[in-house]
């Protein structure tokens, strides 16, 4: 028997019952050698360990294990600390959807480009302020896109925008597809966001939807699936009217995506009667809009199908009339909308009287005379408030008369509330409250653009001049909006979202919140009883969900360990149906 012969650590549990008929456990640990001798395997006790104190045993064997030891609290270093959770659960859904496919082959441009979208769907900054971020959180070095240089991030974001009609194709035939979206509906709607600097060519004036009347700015127009996840994105210079960008939508489902027999939704300002005759000439595509105020007031004129006794019994009623062969019309009258208008009008009135008084009276006193005059400065009050249709004026170089004209204010009174969708949506398709219910989807879309442009993705300010470098930073917020709107209906659980929001009796009447959602907000916790956050608030109490760099030993390996997740960030996690990564690989 060689004396160098490996030893181990046994233990052997009896049980004795003594005669007072107690139960009494003995535990013998003994150090023991194995050998063979003559062929056969024979076993020695090298030593009696019993005596010794259970952890001193317990060190033994984990030290014959193999196992290097060091003492507790010392030799423990945790080098470095940085943020986990927040990046890991948007890469695990980023996985889930197959981004990274989407993106091209597998390369640098590919891992940078997807961390431009996580970073962008996490914490949206500059190019250059991302990059130099990447330091900071676990993203950087799992992806190796930390110490990337600024050249090698234009670079993805090129590369990204030559991916984009592959990118939308597929995401086309997800979410627009026969099979997976049985409606057949569309819709689509634009926004703008104001630009500074002189330099970028699709900088223009025009009207702009975030109120910065003297900024240029560009245009974005979205397309979406019925439940409002973004499909398809398009950019257009800032003095691009409705009609124009509608043509391009129309233009990328026929011919890039190869979609027939879908409806497109938009406002009244979206699909004009002109879009709809072009629509017609197309073929293959059918549409779902409003009619604007002339021709409501048509179908409203004593001897039109439009009659306010439509409204007795309820708050919708479908009519038809020549001019809309083929189509349906579906008359929607909102009691709260109605309500709403008449006493804005009211104020609106009553605010134009009050600025035209002074006015009258600097007149009749003859501090103001000429008719040029006079009509400048009652031009400016009328302008202001947008109810020179409601006043007769009568303006001579001396004097000023102002009455309302109360036969168009009680015409337009008698409108109020009341809104005319036209489609060619047919009724086994849809049944008329089904039609209103789609159009109303469009508020889906309005979601997106806050989400876009301020709450979550924050398009806005570009800081590109580059019309390619426009477009490829719109296409990425883009991007990281569809992650973002995946991520949000995931983790709803969690965040005040109404997770199932009651079907509407009334399809015309404001929606209501759930019971369940109510319950939620008052308690402020999940039906778990876990404390809600707010989207972003949820983000940010997961990267509290840390990865330590931890070395044992002075010259031990370092061994990266996630901090102990929280309840709210393992059941992020389930509710991803991802484990919590230890890296993003």
């Amino acid at each position: 028997m060689a004396n160098d012969t490996p030893v181990h650590v046994t233990s052997h549990r009896r049980h004795y019952v003594g005669k007072d008929g107690v139960e009494r456990v003995y535990e013998t640990h003994l150090l023991r050698r194995s050998f063979r001798e003559d062929g056969k395997v024979r076993n020695e006790t090298v030593a009696n360990l019993s005596h010794l104190p259970a952890g001193s045993i317990d060190v033994l064997r984990k030290s014959l294990a193999g196992k290097t030891l060091v003492e507790a609290g010392a030799d423990i270093t945790i080098t470095r600390s940085v943020p986990h959770g927040h990046v890991a659960a948007v890469w695990a859904v980023a996985q889930q959807l197959g981004l990274p496919a989407l993106l091209g082959p597998a390369g640098q441009a590919r891992d940078l480009a997807l961390a431009l979208i996580i970073s962008r769907a996490v914490a949206p900054a500059s190019k250059l302020a991302t990059l130099t971020a990447w330091d900071d959180v676990t993203l950087g070095a799992d992806l190796a896109v930390a110490g990337a240089s600024t050249h090698e991030v234009y670079a993805a974001l090129d590369h990204l925008l030559t991916r984009q009609d592959v990118i939308e194709k597929k995401l086309a035939a997800r979410h627009l597809g026969p099979k997976v979206n049985p409606s057949r509906m569309a819709l689509y709607d634009l926004s703008s966001s104001w630009m500074t600097g002189t330099k970028c060519p699709l900088a223009k004036r025009g009207y702009s939807r975030d109120g910065k009347k003297n900024l240029p700015q560009i245009e974005y127009a979205v397309l979406t699936d019925p439940a409002g996840c973004p499909v398809a994105v398009r950019v257009f210079a800032g003095n691009t009217a409705d009609p124009t960008a509608f043509t391009a939508a129309v233009t990328a489902v026929k011919d890039t995506f190869a979609l027939e027999n879908l409806v497109m939704v938009g406002d009244r300002g979206m699909i004009t009667t002109a879009r709809i005759k072009a629509l017609k000439q197309l073929g293959g595509l059918g549409w779902l809009t409003a009619l604007r105020s002339p021709q409501i007031a048509a179908l409203a004129a004593d001897t039109g199908p439009l009659q306010m006794s439509l409204f007795d019994e309820q708050n919708f009623a479908e009519i038809s009339h020549p001019d809309y062969p083929g189509e349906r019309l579906i008359a929607c009258r909102n009691p709260a909308l109605a309500e709403l208008r008449t006493r804005k009008r009211a104020e609106l009135l009553e605010a134009t009287e009050a600025e035209l008084t002074p006015i009258q009276a600097a007149v009749t006193a003859g501090r103001l005379h000429g008719a040029d005059k006079i009509g400048l400065r009652v031009g400016k009050v009328l302008g202001r408030h947008k109810m020179a249709k409601h006043f007769h004026l009568e303006i001579t170089d001396t004097t000023l008369s102002i009455t309302r004209d109360q036969p168009n204010i009680d015409a337009e009174a008698a409108l109020d509330g009341i809104y005319v969708l036209r489609t060619t949506i047919p009724a086994e398709q849809a049944d008329t409250a089904g039609v209103i219910g789609a159009y109303k989807s469009l508020a889906n879309v309005e979601k997106d653009f806050r989400s876009l442009k301020a709450i979550d993705i924050d398009l806005r300010p570009v800081r590109h001049y580059r019309e390619d470098r426009v477009r490829a930073h719109v296409f990425l917020c883009f991007l990281a909006a569809h992650l973002t709107w995946h991520l949000r209906r995931t983790l709803a659980e969690l965040t005040y979202t109404d997770e199932n929001p009651p079907t509407r009796t009334d399809p015309v009447v404001p929606a209501v919140r759930s019971q369940a959602a109510q319950t939620k907000t008052s308690t402020r916790t999940s039906t778990d009883g876990l404390p809600l956050h707010t989207y972003q608030g949820l983000l940010t109490h997961l990267a509290t969900l840390t990865r330590n760099d931890i070395q044992y030993g002075s010259n031990g390996p370092v061994i990266p360990t996630l901090a102990e997740p929280t309840p709210v960030q393992r059941r992020a996690f389930q509710l991803i149906n991802a484990p919590i990564p230890t890296t993003l690989n």
